[in-house]
């Protein structure tokens, strides 16, 4: 069983006047009366959440002081960027003696290298690019680090209206399709070692598709997805929100599934550094956590938050789309592309009683076990050691704990996959050689 911890009642609080006076002003793009909305509404939502709430020391002083104090922080647009922009939009980082710069990137690739060259302090970024840079498969090999998880859930697999309009509206139909009308299928995922194309491999084998040898799979910066779909370049992908929901706003594509029906509660974007930058600056990330696990908290706080939120990231200096895009799937609203929708309660999560943010060690490991299993990785690596030297645990852990956020006592969880086989990290070289489908 999956265990979720508990938090305790209190959050230190939010200077109401801090989160009101910089609700707006840092969302380039947002004219007056747009921000004097954003402004009231960001304090009213400070004071809601904020009012009953004890006051605590900040992690701003004395020996505890950030060694530095503007840290900036990559994303790439998604949704799922969220909590760093809003942690710096709210005037979270301020309370801990930072300040967040976000810098919006063009790839995942982009990100990478700013990360390993110091361009980026730290990124909202791919859990299996941090892995993958850490065992050398992803690029020149760097010492990184995983702070903390980001999200949960909230990915999804698209499909070409073309594929649909043939019956291929998920895995089993696809591949059927594909059995029968042969000819070469080409699928998108955003980075070779990233979650995406974990999800995308892994959804296809489930119904038997190897696409290694069945499909031709290539790489595709998340805000392309869309337009390369349009003019036929692919015949789906994986990416994040949301870029699921606008092929369908646009007519060009339908949801198969989303990545929470391959694995309920998967982690994927991780808050990601260098680990020189964690030997160099370990208060500076302390604080970055805490300012991003109030930025999380607040977002998972209620219907207004997220819909404040999804105004803000729509913005053009953020995801660049327009709201509605956003604002359905964040409160787990879906539709198919094909009349079908749903509610699903394992939408987006950002917080989730603080269940979301600890970066579990078998999280990082099952990545290595999928790039062990489509040969990114040629031998098996020390699953377990990896995990330990990248996920920051006890450097999570100090900072959760000043802000009365329970943590997990076991660093390891198990979930089922949408195969039925569960996945507990207790035998990783087993768990990756035992696929029958693999590279």
């Amino acid at each position: 069983m999956t265990h979720q911890p508990k938090t305790n009642s209190a959050v230190p609080a939010a200077a109401v006047d801090a989160a009101s006076s910089d609700a707006s002003a840092a969302v380039p793009g947002v004219d007056e009366s747009r921000r004097g909305v954003l402004r009231a509404g960001a304090a009213a939502s400070a004071a809601a959440l904020f009012s009953t709430l004890g006051h605590h020391g900040v992690w701003a002083q004395g020996s505890d002081k950030p060694e530095k104090e503007e840290v900036k922080i990559g994303f790439i647009p998604l949704t799922d960027c969220a909590s760093v922009v809003m942690a710096s939009v709210l005037g979270f980082d301020k309370k801990y003696g930072i300040k967040i710069i976000p810098n919006k990137e063009a790839s995942w690739a982009g990100v990478r290298d700013k990360l390993v060259n110091g361009e980026l302090d730290m990124a909202h970024v791919l859990w299996g690019l941090i892995y993958g840079v850490h065992l050398g498969t992803a690029g020149p090999r760097k010492d990184m680090a995983v702070l903390m998880n980001l999200n949960h859930n909230g990915q999804a697999l698209t499909l070409s209206k073309k594929l649909a309009d043939k019956g291929a509206v998920d895995a089993p139909s696809l591949a059927k399709l594909m059995a029968t009308e042969k000819r070469e299928y080409t699928f998108a995922q955003t980075f070779p070692t990233g979650t995406h194309a974990m999800w995308l491999y892994y959804w296809l084998s489930s119904a038997g598709i190897n696409p290694m040898k069945d499909a031709k799979v290539i790489t595709v910066p998340p805000p392309q997805m869309v337009a390369n779909m349009r003019v036929g370049n692919m015949d789906g992908y994986c990416v994040g929100e949301p870029w699921n929901h606008r092929a369908i706003a646009d007519g060009i594509g339908i949801t198969a599934n989303t990545t929470q029906d391959i694995w309920k509660d998967h982690p994927e974007k991780a808050l990601g550094t260098t680990g020189d930058f964690v030997k160099k600056y370990p208060n500076t990330c302390r604080a970055v956590i805490m300012a991003v696990l109030e930025a999380s908290k607040w977002i998972d706080a209620g219907l207004q938050n997220k819909l404040k939120m999804a105004e803000t990231v729509a913005d053009k200096a953020y995801v660049n789309t327009s709201v509605d895009v956003i604002n359905q799937r964040i409160l787990g609203r879906y539709q198919n592309g094909l009349g079908k929708t749903w509610d699903d309660p394992n939408h987006m999560k950002f917080f989730n009683d603080g269940y979301v943010n600890y970066p579990y060690l078998s999280d990082g490991m099952w990545f290595l076990t999928q790039h062990k299993r489509w040969g990114l990785l040629k031998e098996h690596p020390d699953y377990l050691g990896a995990a330990k030297s990248i996920n920051q645990t006890a450097l999570y852990s100090q900072a959760a704990s000043a802000l009365k956020v329970s943590v997990p006592k076991d660093p390891m969880r198990s979930s089922k996959m949408i195969d039925g086989v569960t996945w507990d990290g207790k035998d990783p070289a087993k768990y990756a050689d035992s696929f029958k489908i693999r590279a």
